[in-house]
């Protein structure tokens, strides 16, 4: 009744991809969003700082499931002398994960310009020594270069460029034998999934088994997502990567029921409960631990002081916070798992 529309989920992924969305830079990818929800006739709410709350019904004590739209980048901190542009993170992107990407800068009066992210020097043919054994940094050889005519401080200014201005990374989303690869699998990925998941619910006339919220949130990067709740709401499931690595549990083709994060553990009967509904469906799962600086937007709820019970799910993942890869079926084992708790 509630197969997973695998075209759906993948073309969603696409859409989202496409609104540059660095945290903080939300407007567009929340009227993109907005626009999807519209065609899927589901009512929902816009927060004041930015983030969209899906109502999809149901009666009783509330659940919101969350996953997030804000894409870690890069900010213009300074101008340099010859035209290039020094940069700072935002969120957790490091230089070694996103050398050579090109990127768009869009400045505070809505311009849009093309560059890549460059070692200083750049050639190896000319400084390979430097280049070989000196590790990149943002603060001192680490810069974007602009797709511009441009050799001064002062050429760039005419452009409209100055400090403060957001940089985002192009995704290079592509699908090879069920693997997606991509910049910004986290968290656009999920929330396709959540995407999918109304689609059908909606479409299948399914009966929640309780008040569901679906919060699609754009400052998790920065971890103040959703600090705000909507009234009832008692408990909260967060639906993000599960990075795999050798300490982990970990798998691109199933979903992850994280036991604890960088944090605290999450909630013990909560937690239980989407194990307990995983095994009843015969969804594809594992139990992991994610530490040392991993975290969810259920943190940022219980660190703001509701008083709820939170859990988080989601696919595993590799390279996280860089170019990033999962399977479809860690996406269809996430939207089983989702399915099989939300309904009766």
């Amino acid at each position: 009744m509630y197969d997973f529309d695998e075209a759906y989920c993948l073309k969603a992924f696409e859409k989202l991809l496409g609104a540059d969305s660095t945290t903080g830079q939300y407007e567009e990818v929340q009227k993109v969003l907005c626009a999807m929800l519209d065609e899927l006739g589901c009512p929902y709410q816009t927060t004041h700082k930015g983030g969209v709350i899906a109502d999809l019904g149901g009666e009783g004590d509330a659940l919101a499931v969350t996953a997030h739209l804000d894409d870690i980048g890069l900010m213009v901190r300074k101008i340099n002398k010859d035209g290039t542009l020094n940069v700072c993170p935002v969120g957790g992107l490091y230089p070694f994960y996103c050398m050579m990407e090109n990127v768009r800068v869009h400045t505070r009066d809505g311009k849009v310009y093309t560059g890549a992210v460059c070692r200083t020097p750049n050639s190896i043919h000319v400084t390979e020594e430097e280049l070989r054994t000196t590790a990149p940094d943002f603060r001192t050889n680490v810069c974007v270069v602009l797709d511009e005519n441009v050799k001064t401080a002062e050429d760039v200014r005419a452009l409209g460029i100055e400090t403060g201005d957001m940089i985002a990374l192009e995704p290079r989303y592509t699908l090879s034998n069920g693997y997606l690869k991509s910049h910004f699998v986290d968290d656009k990925a999920c929330a396709a999934v959540l995407l999918t998941a109304i689609r059908a619910l909606r479409e299948g006339g399914a009966k929640l088994n309780r008040k569901v919220y679906f919060y699609f949130a754009m400052f998790e990067e920065i971890g103040h997502g959703t600090t705000w709740l909507p009234d009832g709401v008692r408990d909260m499931v967060a639906v993000d990567i599960a990075p795999t690595g050798p300490d982990q549990n970990s798998d691109e083709r199933k979903v992850s029921i994280f036991a604890k994060d960088s944090r605290f553990p999450y909630h013990w009967g909560l937690t239980n409960e989407l194990r307990d509904a995983a095994k009843g469906a015969g969804v594809d799962f594992v139990m992991d631990i994610f530490t040392p600086h991993y975290g969810t937007d259920c943190d940022g709820a219980v660190l703001a002081g509701h008083d709820i019970r939170h859990a988080a799910i989601g696919p595993g993942t590799a390279n996280s916070h860089g170019y990033e890869r999962t399977h479809v079926d860690g996406l269809r084992n996430t939207y089983a798992l989702l399915l099989a708790y939300l309904t009766k």
